[in-house]
């Protein structure tokens, strides 16, 4: 069994015990501190307009930033985030949503995720939204 350490007091658990190895996630993130649930984000600026239609790499660096702004306001960042939950309108724009999830997380220590492709979100122009738990120190 491989354990990471990092920031956040979040230990990772890439590949526990007669599970298969992951890529691109990991199976089991724990620590100790206080919790921080972030709502949905979806793909809106700050003026409630949509960034990217038709483009999930365009909508998925905006999920992110609006994330991003979310954890700041709770003095936290990505290194914090211990579960991402992604609900995508196709299965198909995963590797574009992931590549854009990149250039926020530490892709050596990354979040326990899950992907559920949904039939339809909060309107027909959205292609994901994405929910994070993070865990920040107890102080």
């Amino acid at each position: 069994m491989t354990e990471h350490r990092t920031r956040g007091r979040l230990t990772h658990l890439s590949d526990p015990e007669g599970v298969a190895p992951s890529s691109g996630y990991t199976h089991v993130v724990t620590g100790t501190g206080r919790l921080a649930a972030v709502s949905g984000q979806m793909p809106f600026d700050a003026s409630g307009e949509l960034v990217g239609a038709d483009d999930p790499t365009a909508q998925a660096r905006q999920v992110f930033r609006n994330m991003e702004r979310c954890l700041t306001a709770v003095g936290a960042t990505f290194a914090h985030v211990m579960k991402l939950t992604y609900f995508v309108t196709d299965i198909a724009h995963v590797p574009q949503i992931l590549a854009a999830r990149d250039e926020f997380i530490d892709t050596a220590r990354p979040p326990a995720s899950t992907v559920v492709q949904v039939v339809a979100l909060y309107r027909p122009d959205l292609l994901l939204e994405v929910d994070a738990l993070a865990l920040l120190s107890a102080e």
